[in-house]
């Protein structure tokens, strides 16, 4: 159980599904721990790094805090169109290819399902990480937003592998496999 028909290892699809758990159980792990079980609220912000603290920040909207939302409309439109994505998203993963793609994919239905979550319960996402260097400063982010980043990368990279290759059987030398 759990390995591909080939019995080479896990399926993409579990892996996948994997992915998506541990980024889902991680986020709103990180998320209520902060916010319920620390004075982060009252102490902010902390100081991990010359170029890192910890700060509440609530995201009413998406992405770098655009579509700021601030009626219960705006708030269950975007809860809905991050079940939809994450919906179909899960719908793709089920069929992915390669474990990368179904990992990549995990990592952003993760994410999604955490930050709409947030939505639901909070009516904005918790967002706590704040990354910064001298007068420039990146925007608050949480796991679920770095997830949904790395997926997307991962989607990337999965889009440049040539077509047709699979990288373990893939051995250099071998006659079969020739190297492009």
């Amino acid at each position: 159980m759990g390995r591909s028909p080939s019995g080479r290892g896990v399926t993409p699809a579990r892996a996948g599904l994997i992915a998506a758990l541990a980024t889902l159980v991680l986020d709103q792990a990180s998320k209520l721990w902060l916010y319920f079980g620390t004075d982060l609220v009252m102490t902010q912000p902390w100081r991990l790094a010359p170029f890192a603290d910890f700060v509440v920040v609530w995201n009413r909207g998406v992405s770098y805090g655009l579509f700021q939302q601030d009626g219960g409309f705006g708030r269950w439109l975007l809860v809905a169109v991050s079940l939809a994505a994450a919906i179909g998203l899960s719908v793709w993963m089920h069929r992915a290819g390669s474990r990368l793609l179904g990992v990549a994919l995990g990592l952003i239905v993760g994410g999604a399902l955490g930050n709409a979550i947030d939505r639901a319960a909070y009516g904005a996402v918790f967002d706590f990480v704040h990354l910064h260097a001298g007068t420039w400063s990146w925007y608050v982010f949480n796991v679920a937003d770095a997830a949904i980043v790395a997926g997307v990368v991962g989607l990337l990279f999965d889009s440049l592998r040539p077509a047709g290759r699979d990288p373990r059987t893939d051995v250099a030398g071998d006659r079969n496999h020739p190297q492009a």
